[in-house]
């Protein structure tokens, strides 16, 4: 029998009540021929206001990581992009921490890059713990334990206690935003993404909500946002997704969707990262989530109602980057429901890309009608209200 999105949904709600071409976007030159006698006339064109509109908001819908930069020069390209809002955030990863003086190097990086924004960028990092933590004791930081160390105490308030450590520590270096926690729930204990790196809190879906709702209000505290990842599950996988195509649909349980009914539920979400695996029991068409407008849209926005950011995992992953194409993949992203499109650039140096091409591809798009402006509008909205709202 084929499952329908309608009867997983239902289930929850049971369970939980038990080519990179850029477009010059500032001037371009316009050629008038009058007659065949008068002079050709070349005049700067100013776009219009609708088209700078445009350009802003698809800027906002852009985080990337920025190479191995751990501080910014003047004359650093990165400088004129920020400053043309071709991005509206960054990500950063521990190859942008010096080795030496590197909290206040850290600092003044962060400090210069959002000095630069017209409008204050999203400052993002992973900072789960244990195996995901950039912000290392080596560098005079601070330790934190993996999810799973804080879910086996079965204590909330250890949780609470190490993530609000981490989340002052966030706040003083100038990040907004943390790409945790992780409500995966641990269903493969061999699963080479998730349980066996320590990223799960539990197999029990009530408690990684538990600590994933200390861990989110320690994070308030200091106003750093929060993105749960990844939905609608990648704790039942047997393959990662980094490396190819993951599907879950043989193992996935509707059960993974619970922590996400229970922290949006809550008024507690500020914002999701999908996950690249296929689940053909949610989407019969079988495409990796991202990508997939049955998964982001019908089931996120409609059935879980969920109102905040969707963002993307990193789009230079395999099961993406291999399988779909740079610009089809960042088409059917957008259309799926995706708000920001994240490329983290830690692929080789032939494979790094600029904010300006992404904002180029996402510009051609609309132009072209593929992606309606209406569509750009709704993100655009929802990643505002996002940087305006006030959590602590």
């Amino acid at each position: 029998m084929r499952i329908t999105i309608l009867s997983i949904t239902f289930a929850v709600l049971i369970i939980g009540c038990k080519t990179k071409q850029p477009i010059t976007t500032i001037t371009e030159k316009t050629k008038i021929t009058k007659t065949p006698t008068d002079t050709v006339l070349v005049k700067k064109v100013n776009p219009s206001k609708k088209e700078l509109q445009l350009a802003t908001k698809i800027g906002q819908m852009i985080l990337v990581g920025i190479n191995d930069r751990t501080s910014l020069s003047d004359t650093d390209s990165l400088r004129k992009e920020i400053a043309e809002g071709k991005m509206g955030g960054i990500i950063m990863f521990e190859k942008n921490i010096s080795p030496s003086d590197s909290k206040e190097t850290h600092k003044k990086l962060i400090s210069d890059l959002q000095s630069i924004a017209t409008v204050p960028l999203f400052i993002s990092i992973d900072e789960e713990g244990g195996k995901v933590h950039r912000l290392k004791e080596k560098y005079g930081f601070i330790k934190m334990p993996s999810a799973a160390y804080l879910g086996a105490t079965k204590n909330t308030d250890s949780t609470f206690y190490y993530t609000k450590n981490l989340a002052a520590l966030l706040s003083d270096l100038g990040y907004n935003l943390n790409f945790a926690p992780d409500v995966d729930v641990a269903l493969n204990p061999n699963n080479p993404v998730i349980a066996k790196v320590a990223r799960s809190y539990s197999e029990n879906p009530k408690e990684v909500t538990a600590h994933a709702l200390a861990s989110i209000k320690a994070q308030h505290l200091y106003g750093i946002k929060t993105v749960l990842k990844h939905f609608p599950g990648h704790g039942s996988s047997m393959t990662d997704s980094h490396l190819g195509i993951t599907d879950v649909t043989r193992q996935w349980d509707a059960v993974e969707l619970i922590p996400y009914k229970g922290i949006i539920e809550s008024g507690n979400c500020d914002a999701i990262m999908t996950a690249h695996i296929v689940n053909c029991k949610l989407d019969t068409s079988c495409l990796p989530a991202t990508l997939s407008k049955t998964i982001m849209t019908d089931l996120l926005r409609n059935k879980l109602n969920f109102k905040g950011v969707i963002f993307s995992d990193d789009m230079q992953m395999l099961a993406i980057s291999k399988n779909y194409g740079l610009e089809n993949a960042i088409k059917m992203s957008i259309l799926a429901g995706v708000d920001v499109l994240l490329f983290g650039n830690n692929v080789n140096l032939t494979d790094r890309i600029t904010a300006s091409e992404i904002h180029a591809i996402l510009m051609k798009l609309v132009k072209s009608g593929e992606i309606s402006e209406s569509r750009i509008d709704e993100s655009y909205k929802r990643i505002m209200e996002l940087k305006k709202k006030k959590v602590n």
